[in-house]
């Protein structure tokens, strides 16, 4: 049994922030409730109100909803109309498909006087004989009855005949009346006879453990080693199943191949069969969610497992430049990041992904602190950067700079000056050392090295300081490439 309350009219107000003080419009359709409660006291402002498809015996505590203008309860167990004299705004009242055998509780109505609304379509009193125009003539603010409209010429013959309708209408009230009375003392001779059959079957003795009527203590063999007994057992226990299996689908063909009158008992009865069908499917998927033996993601030896539970795409890359493992799980691209957990371990990795394991044992040992995980925006994989521990020494490899086409221009005007230290870095420190091996004047020209620029701005100055201190020169200009001896010559 459902009940209205405040949690649920809050779910279902999700549409105004979950706020019922200023609710307008709320929709309880198809919640199997069987009582009408609270709705006057939590949401005053209620404008409509949607209740279809319950089962609702009674009509009550609406009289407070004073703003009310249209109330649907159709497909419901109401017998009579009452309670609504309160609801002063009401306009549209839809009682299609219910039970109401009592017509003439609709003078009740007369004091909504802005109806003009009415359906009591698929009801027991709609087949009285004068039952439209004992509505038409009853209910005078009323315009349209069962989705027709009302007519000037139908309202003032209805008026007309209202009298001898009216009589009409009571006598075959009183004949469903009777009807309905002896339907209810059949619906609860037929409560207590299930209810004894059930006591009979639980007072029934049940077959032991071995699912067998009797028992030999004397023959018991509680051996577990012995497979045959074992194996016996379990055919016994399947075959035990599958028979209770049946039983339950035969009960179940027999209950609704048995003829039933349509009345609200015997649609109360059908909800309960159903909930009770519904609750026994939830016991066996709960054993079985039991009965499944738990993961092992690490074995008792120690050893780590590789598992990929949910059968996810990825791809391990050994990242030898930068020293690191990257590892692309292809997670699903809309699913929430809040429902993926990473722990990246010395030796494997562990990522939870809607609690189910993707587990992956690692080439090298990494370093859990300096990991990094990131998820991609377009395609919503996960990338996960896992440093080694053992770090790898490789040599730099310098990439030669590109020259863009545009900088010619200034890469010609500025050759001399780009070219100038690079070409003669190597014959200018054999020109020192030959000049010191000559003349043993090494400390003067170490101070004179001293004194030149790194980019060669002053190395000419320097060889017009050996021309002037050598007078080996000769074997020095003899050994230097012919470009050298151009640049002094340009540059004096």
């Amino acid at each position: 049994m459902v009940r209205i309350t405040e949690e649920l009219l809050r779910q279902r107000a999700e549409h105004n922030n979950c706020e019922l003080f200023s609710l307008e419009e709320i929709s309880l359709h198809q919640q199997e409730i069987e009582k009408l409660e609270y709705i006057d006291k939590l949401c005053r402002d209620l404008k409509i109100l949607y209740l279809q498809n319950n089962l609702i015996p009674k009509i009550e505590n609406v009289s407070k909803l004073k703003k009310l203008e249209y109330l649907n309860l159709a497909l419901n167990n109401i017998e009579r109309i009452e309670n609504l004299e309160g609801c002063e705004e009401l306009q549209k009242l839809d009682l299609t498909a219910n039970f109401i055998g009592e017509l003439s509780s609709i003078e009740i109505l007369k004091h909504n006087i802005h109806l003009k609304e009415l359906f009591l379509v698929g009801n027991p009193c709609t087949e009285f004989e004068g039952y439209r125009q004992f509505v038409v003539a009853t209910l005078h603010q009323l315009k349209c009855l069962d989705s027709k409209e009302i007519e000037r010429s139908e309202r003032i013959q209805a008026l007309q005949n209202y009298r001898q309708v009216e009589k009409q209408i009571r006598d075959q009230e009183q004949v469903y009346l009777l009807k309905r009375a002896r339907e209810k003392e059949e619906a609860l001779k037929k409560i207590q006879e299930k209810q004894e059959k059930k006591k009979e079957k639980q007072i029934k003795p049940k077959p032991g453990f071995d699912r067998r009527w009797y028992t030999d203590i004397n023959n018991i063999n509680l051996d577990p080693l012995e497979d045959k007994e074992n194996h016996q057992q379990k055919e016994t226990e399947k075959e035990y199943q599958e028979w209770k299996i049946d039983k339950d689908d035969d009960e179940d063909r027999a209950f609704w191949e048995e003829p039933t009158p349509y009345t609200p008992e015997s649609r109360l009865e059908a909800h309960r069969h159903l909930e009770e069908k519904r609750r026994v499917k939830e016991n066996i998927r709960g054993q079985k969610m039991k009965e499944k033996p738990p993961r092992t993601l690490i074995t008792a030896e120690g050893k780590v497992l590789n598992m990929n539970e949910p059968k996810l795409n990825f791809f391990l890359k050994d990242d030898e430049e930068n020293n690191q493992f990257i590892l692309d799980l292809a997670v699903y691209r809309h699913l929430d990041s809040s429902l993926i957990d990473v722990d990246v371990q010395p030796t494997h990795l562990r990522i939870m992904v809607k609690d189910k394991p993707f587990q992956l044992v690692l080439p090298a040992e990494v370093k859990p602190d300096s990991s990094s995980a990131k998820r991609s925006q377009t395609t919503g994989h996960l990338v996960i950067s896992m440093p080694k521990v053992q770090e790898i020494i490789m040599a730099n490899r310098k990439t030669p700079a590109l020259v863009k086409p545009s900088d010619s221009n200034k890469l010609q005007t500025n050759i001399k000056r780009r070219s100038i230290p690079t070409c003669i870095g190597l014959p200018f420190l054999e020109a020192i050392d030959l000049f010191s091996r000559k003349t043993n004047e090494t400390p003067e020209i170490l101070k004179e090295t001293s004194q030149v620029s790194s980019s060669g701005r002053n190395i000419p100055s320097f060889f017009r300081y050996l021309l002037a201190q050598s007078s080996q020169l000769q074997v020095y200009q003899t050994n230097l490439p012919k470009h050298h001896v151009s640049f002094q010559q340009g540059a004096s």
